[in-house]
């Protein structure tokens, strides 16, 4: 009915089938699903201390984020973040990154402290790309490397650099510990 050639991509098809059935014995399925690694993405909200104006200053930064991580396959739970950082010279027009911490507390109860310690930024029409990278230091995925993306724009008006200064962004979160 099949051939020669059909016969052995069906016994192939049937082979993978069955292997990959057998070939994670019960200990390791278990290990695959507790790796460690976490993916949550999110809409945060920051304030700025004091607000970014012009001038370059010393400038305090604050987020509170709300997420949805997927901690294993499958599995979705909703979890909060608290972030914080602080910039030895920050604007309107430029921001040198400093170190910041994040704690994530997700909805079983249990959390992630992390430390972040460089980032590159980006500022491109009219929105503040964040690529940032550190580690879990306690908690969920102690010991893992972190890779967190945040995307910024301002509520306000540009102008109001010239004024009040910018209060703070509304940003997309991706925070990923990674395995």
């Amino acid at each position: 009915m099949f051939g020669g050639r059909g016969a052995a991509v069906a016994l192939g098809s049937l082979v993978l089938v069955v292997s990959s059935c057998v070939v994670a014995p019960a200990g390791r399925a278990g290990e695959a699903a507790d790796s460690g690694s976490v993916t949550c993405t999110g809409d945060a909200t920051s304030r700025y201390d004091p607000p970014l104006t012009l001038q370059p200053q010393p400038t305090r930064n604050e987020a509170e984020i709300r997420y949805h991580c997927t901690t294993a396959p499958g599995r979705t739970t909703p979890a909060t973040g608290s972030f914080t950082s602080s910039s030895p010279s920050a604007s309107c027009l430029s921001v040198t990154f400093a170190s910041g911490t994040e704690t994530v507390r997700y909805a079983d109860g249990t959390r992630s402290r992390i430390s972040i310690d460089s980032a590159t930024v980006v500022r491109a029409a009219g929105a503040l790309t964040s690529e940032q990278s550190g580690r879990v230091v306690e908690g969920r995925g102690k010991g893992h490397p972190v890779r967190r993306t945040v995307t910024a724009t301002s509520a306000q008006l540009p102008t109001d650099c010239l004024a009040t200064g910018l209060r703070g962004t509304r940003s997309s979160v991706q925070l990923e510990i990674l395995p």
